[in-house]
């Protein structure tokens, strides 16, 4: 039951949030190591407003360049951490998202292909993100203050595909990411307060 209600605040809040603050959606500031992460999410380009087939492609891209934000992220930071925990994070990251990018590079074969116009203010807010993270003096704090709100985005954004999808598919990834990164921040979190951060 705490598990539900911890995904239901999780998924629900942000999107809460989200209509209340599109378009230019700002998911707050994170400190990293003394420089500062803004986090929107790609919603406010559009994604809201779609529907059936538009909104599954549209929904696929973005996340695409989401998750493949996660994967290079990790990436650049995979040599520096140090704590084990964090290392074994980094791992899953890099494993499970380039997974996932796999599948909906396949799913999105049968639905026009790849949509790069709603691509191009994703591929710049993850950007800056690699930029901030690279520039952390503390690897493992600087990537998991990062992913908080990388993955608080995933789930506003798969939030709304719950409500609109109309593929069976991108429903089941939906939940996946809303189940899966939520228990992720919930450990970040505890990870974060136990060091003092």
């Amino acid at each position: 039951m705490k598990r539900f209600a911890l995904l239901l605040t999780l998924s629900l809040t942000p999107l809460a949030h989200a209509q209340m603050t599109m378009p230019g959606m700002n998911h707050g500031t994170t400190k990293n190591g003394g420089n500062t992460m803004n986090h929107g999410t790609a919603m406010n380009s559009g994604l809201d407003a779609l529907k059936g087939k538009a909104f599954d492609r549209a929904f696929l891209s973005m996340m695409i360049v989401h998750h493949q934000g996660a994967v290079d992220m990790s990436k650049a930071v995979l040599n520096n951490v140090k704590d084990v925990q964090v290392k074994r994070w980094t791992a899953d990251i890099i494993g499970v998202q380039q997974k996932e990018i796999g599948q909906m590079n396949t799913w999105l074969g049968t639905l026009g292909g790849v949509d790069k116009s709603v691509q191009a203010g994703m591929n710049t807010e993850m950007k800056n993100m690699i930029s901030v993270l690279k520039a952390s003096k503390d690897s493992d704090r600087g990537l998991i203050e990062g992913m908080l709100p990388h993955h608080a985005s995933a789930i506003d954004m798969a939030s709304l595909a719950l409500q609109k999808s109309s593929d069976t598919r991108v429903l089941g990834l939906a939940r996946d990411i809303i189940r899966s990164q939520a228990d992720e921040m919930y450990a970040y979190r505890q990870w974060l307060i136990k060091r003092g951060f």
